[in-house]
């Protein structure tokens, strides 16, 4: 009887409490969507309870927004589920022919299965260096002193289209939206150092493109700018182009390195390897890959025998630097992989299905509550309501794995949260604790929002900060 008792004062507090929560997120929410910085946009709040997924508040929670890179929360709570926390990619080092006398008769081949980890710095394993020496001397272990075939970046698996649809123009060349290879190289990045002009709004001099072994055309229009203004420097190119157009303004007193994308990464870790065993006595006769390959209808053999196999880092480390510096490249390296290990196509179209798909049946989603055309959220295209996201996050919270998954978000304004931004959208989803103790999941969507982005985001801070 009194336990009874107690579970009805129980319910009855906790109600109380929603309530009262409920009415101090009104009045703040009411402020941010009144406020002049929106008074052409559109703003969305859904709060629930993470234990019940009673919905504590919601204004615009079935309105599809644009979600920037707050969908990254989503694409790494799928991952979770269909891969698994320890799920890591495999990049084999093969041959095809055979070896006689220490002269391979045949290709060499690296074939990906997708890890946007290989050459990275960010773990230990995965640095550029430390794997193609591993490689070298995996090779001379086999007895391969000549290579009288190519070297082949064997990257098919997720086919020939790399940037999905909805991406923009100006994102594209950036390091930011590099493409989803299925064989990446040093995060399909590379550095382009400047030397500033003497003069405000004079040329600029690009003095050293790092980690860039093939030949790449930089047409270089980028001016000096002013003291204090920093980068705003564009790359300008497409994927497997050979040519960049360098566009912006590189502040006097700046010195930085300029991250842009890799056109090709598979073309340029076959370089790499090919110029360090040319280094270390093995020529080789060049260094390809299976689209050029495809594309001069020439014919490609798959690798027999296996040198070495290179493993990733487990998920839940690829989805801690993913949602800590929100990395669009393993985002969509991962919605990729997602369609694959589904038996589908590695392609941007089949991904975004399964996902979609997945929380559907999952959760028991409303259909076109989330309507997306990457993983990353980098396309203005998207669609996703703060709902849907809020309830991705409260499911997560049952699972074994939701540590690993909670410590990828960032810590912004002392709360657990992934931020995304894009041209004018600002949100934010995320964890927190009430100061009644009771845990819930959050998202927010700003669109379309006017000003200044530092000021819309101390008032959306405003807002969260009534959950605390």
């Amino acid at each position: 009887m009194k336990y009874r008792f107690f579970l009805i004062l129980l319910f009855i507090t906790n109600q109380l409490w929603s309530q009262s929560l409920n009415q101090k997120i009104t009045s703040a929410y009411s402020a941010l969507e009144n406020d002049p910085q929106l008074k052409y946009g559109l703003s969305s709040l859904t709060v629930l309870n993470a234990e019940t997924g009673e919905i504590i508040f919601s204004k615009n929670g079935k309105t599809g927004m644009a979600p920037a890179s707050t969908l990254k929360t989503v694409t790494s709570a799928t991952a979770f589920y269909v891969l698994a926390q320890d799920f890591k990619w495999e990049t084999t080092l093969g041959y095809n022919g055979s070896i006689t006398n220490g002269i391979l008769k045949g290709d060499l081949i690296i074939t990906g299965s997708g890890d946007p980890t290989l050459g990275s710095d960010r773990y230990p394993e995965t640095k550029a260096d430390l794997i193609i020496e591993k490689w070298t001397d995996a090779i001379k272990k086999t007895g391969i002193k000549k290579i009288e075939g190519r070297i082949i970046a064997n990257d098919s698996l997720f086919g020939t289209q790399i940037i999905p649809q909805g991406w923009i123009w100006q994102d594209i060349g950036n390091y930011y939206g590099a493409g989803a290879t299925s064989l990446s190289w040093r995060e399909n990045e590379i550095g382009v150092n400047f030397k500033a002009g003497t003069k405000v709004g004079t040329p600029t001099q690009v003095t050293d493109l790092s980690s860039s072994f093939y030949d790449l055309k930089v047409i270089n229009e980028v001016l000096t700018g002013g003291p204090g203004s920093g980068d705003n420097v564009y790359a300008y190119s497409a994927p497997y182009t050979d040519i960049v157009y360098l566009r912006g303004t590189y502040g006097i007193d700046l010195n930085k390195t300029i991250k842009i994308s890799a056109p090709d990464p598979a073309l340029q870790l076959a370089i790499e390897l090919r110029t360090k065993l040319s280094t270390a006595g093995i020529p080789v006769l060049n260094a390809t890959t299976w689209r050029k390959l495809n594309s001069e209808a020439k014919i490609f053999k798959p690798a027999t025998s296996t040198i070495n196999t290179h493993l990733s880092p487990a998920l839940s480390q690829v989805v801690y630097w993913l949602n800590q510096k929100s990395l669009n490249l393993y985002a969509e390296n991962i919605l990729k992989t997602i369609a694959v290990k589904q038996g589908k196509p590695g392609t941007f179209e089949d991904g975004t299905q399964v996902i979609e798909n997945f929380w559907r049946d999952k959760i028991l989603i409303e259909p076109n509550s989330l309507n997306i055309l990457d993983g990353s959220g980098l396309s203005p295209e998207n669609r996703v309501t703060t709902e849907t996201i809020a309830r991705i996050l409260q499911s997560a919270k049952k699972e074994s794995w939701f540590n690993n998954y909670y410590e990828s978000f960032p810590l912004y304004n002392n709360t657990k949260m992934k931020s995304g931004s894009i041209r004018n959208a600002l949100c934010y989803a995320g964890y927190e604790k009430t100061p009644g103790g009771i845990p819930v999941t959050f998202s927010i969507i700003t669109n379309n929002y006017n000003g200044s982005t530092t000021s819309i985001k101390q008032k959306i801070f405003k807002v969260l900060d009534v959950l605390k």
